[in-house]
């Protein structure tokens, strides 16, 4: 097998020849399935060129998907920091990434090519791989992966409603308010409702 090495002859028609295996390959065996290996060895090049293209299998996916959303690690890079003020960055990582004027973000693309059926499907894996267990390993503990869910779920939510299937009270809101009104429910979901000790029980004293 003749494959590329060295530094990449940056033809554009390599990188999308990837990008199309990439696809492919992502349709037939899932997120979790499809490793850079595989798709350098379909697209007939080194793994370094895919590295060097797309920097890493999930912006590979994202780009290979069309989902520009798919590329950000904003989410992950949300988990650094002080724990209190984690839900605030997860919420603002999701409104940044999707208003992201600068085209980085959400765009109209995201939103076709999610209503494809077999897109989503590899979508939610993505989500459940990069973003759900990555929070769950963050989290640590027994409960970690219950929590993510959870965390996930309130996050998904936000994405549905404001972004793929627009509501127009969740719409209006803007950042501050996305932060009041979603972030004691991810607060929960994310550090779980705080213990209270249940008060002794009163002793009787027989006479």
């Amino acid at each position: 097998m003749n494959k590329n090495r060295g530094r990449p002859p940056g033809r554009p028609a390599t990188k999308a020849r990837i990008a199309r295996v990439a696809q492919a390959l992502f349709l037939e065996r899932g997120y979790q399935g499809t490793t850079l290996r595989a798709v350098a060895a379909e697209a007939d090049v080194d793994v370094a060129l895919i590295s060097y293209h797309f920097g890493s299998k999930q912006g590979l996916f994202g780009e290979s998907m069309n989902l520009r959303c798919g590329r950000s690690n904003a989410i992950v890079s949300a988990l650094e920091g002080d724990p209190a003020g984690l839900a605030d960055r997860l919420l603002d990582a999701v409104t940044a990434l999707w208003e992201d004027p600068s085209g980085t973000g959400f765009s109209a693309m995201d939103g076709t090519a999610l209503r494809d059926e077999d897109v989503m499907r590899v979508f939610r894996e993505f989500l459940e791989r990069e973003v759900l267990g990555r929070i769950a390993e963050h989290l640590g503990g027994r409960d970690a992966t219950q929590r993510a869910t959870a965390a996930v779920a309130v996050i998904g939510g936000l994405i549905f409603t404001r972004y793929l299937n627009p509501l127009a009270p969740v719409v209006a809101l803007d950042t501050a308010d996305v932060r009041r009104i979603l972030g004691p429910a991810l607060r929960a979901a994310l550090h779980g409702r705080p213990h209270t000790p249940r008060p002794p029980a009163q002793m009787s004293h027989s006479r």
